[in-house]
């Protein structure tokens, strides 16, 4: 649980490094991916580890890859709408997909903490989002579209990558995500001829925050998540990384100077008390039935 926690955290500044680049929401997303998965692969060789991946493992994989590469080009497009705070938090309505999947297709059963902390991490993010629709201009619903998209393939990314984790348990999260990272930097770089998009980094201060981007939005953050996500429940995961937004939305207010609202900080303090009530474990279960 520790290394969740510590790993959202972590990427909660990934929206940050997005921010502070010059160059196109396209290419960012690509230098991620390629950055990060050369530094896994330095980490990979350093380690002496073999890359013998089983064949369930490597085409689920595969289908992580895809939706990560979707994932980063909703989200990094939202990102320039609606601000690094708020892109993040729609990403991660994720967690009501995750909790869904983990009862109807694990079998899971919630504790009463859970079924506690599902709604009042609903009622949290909708302070924080805000809910006068009317009032937005329509790059601002633009962007809230593509942060719900993000979401969507946000959830197919973690669950993919749980699979993943247990059908491979020879090889360590370095493999895991090198392969990952590589496969995805290599769709997002076949995504970017159509929009012609740039490989160029203008300066060495875009290429330091790209760098810096791969390295704690990638690897450090994605290797602790990936080492736990097998290891806690489906219905925790999304929970806990519930975290990933909050920060970013802290984040956003330091650095970008983002003006907030009593409401708004209302509605992040419900998320945080529900990301305690969701990870606190307890005896006393509620059973909730598989629907046909």
């Amino acid at each position: 649980m520790w290394q969740l926690l510590t790993g959202a955290v972590m990427i909660s500044f990934s929206a940050v490094f997005v921010k502070l680049v010059s160059v196109s929401p396209a290419t960012s997303a690509f230098y991620r991916m390629f950055f990060g998965g050369l530094i896994l692969l330095g980490i990979v060789w350093w380690r002496k580890e073999r890359v013998n991946l089983k064949a369930s493992a490597l085409a689920m994989l595969c289908v992580v890859a895809v939706f990560f590469a979707l994932d980063l080009t909703f989200w990094h497009r939202s990102i320039l709408y609606v601000g690094p705070g708020l892109a993040t938090l729609l990403a991660n309505f994720q967690v009501f997909v995750l909790a869904a999947v983990g009862v109807l297709v694990f079998g899971e059963r919630l504790t009463l903490f859970q079924v506690v902390s599902i709604p009042l991490a609903i009622l949290g993010l909708v302070l924080l989002v805000g809910v006068d629709w009317a009032s937005f201009s329509s790059n601002y619903r633009w962007g809230v579209i593509l942060g719900l998209l993000t979401a969507c393939c946000y959830a197919g990314y973690l669950l993919a990558l749980r699979r993943a984790r247990v059908a491979e348990t020879t090889s360590s999260s370095f493999v895991t995500l090198m392969v990952v990272s590589l496969s995805c930097a290599a769709l997002l770089a076949l995504a970017m001829w159509p929009e012609q998009a740039s490989f160029v980094i203008p300066n060495w201060r875009d290429a330091g925050w790209l760098v810096a981007y791969g390295v704690f939005g990638q690897v450090l953050g994605w290797v602790l998540i990936a080492n736990s996500i097998s290891k806690v429940r489906a219905s925790q995961v999304g929970l806990v990384l519930l975290l990933q937004p909050v920060c970013a939305f802290v984040w956003d207010i330091l650095f970008f100077g983002r003006r907030f609202t009593a409401v708004e900080i209302t509605g992040a303090a419900l998320a945080v008390t529900a990301i305690y009530l969701g990870s606190v474990k307890r005896t006393r279960v509620v059973s909730v039935k598989q629907q046909p």
